[in-house]
């Protein structure tokens, strides 16, 4: 499933979304929800973790692990 999320201005009651052009579908839902917070702010612990994951893959791209084998893993360990 693919979803697309985006946060539209709301004029003489009507929202217009333009799909991409790669998008495909007869048929869509939508959901229409008022906005909550408009500043979404990314927990610091999360902006260190992905500093810090970088910095190591950075300094030895080969030491990626590939997602097939992450995912067999993580399937092993259930």
């Amino acid at each position: 499933m693919e979803a697309i999320r985006q946060i539209l201005s709301v004029k003489n009651h009507s929202v217009t979304v333009i799909l991409p052009d790669d998008f495909i579908a007869d048929e869509v839902e939508v959901i229409i929800l008022p906005v909550q917070n408009k500043e979404y702010k990314i927990p610091q612990w999360q902006i260190d973790e992905v500093r810090e994951r970088t910095e190591k893959y950075l300094k030895n791209p080969q030491s990626v692990t590939d997602i097939d084998d992450f995912l067999k893993e993580i399937e092993d360990d259930l």
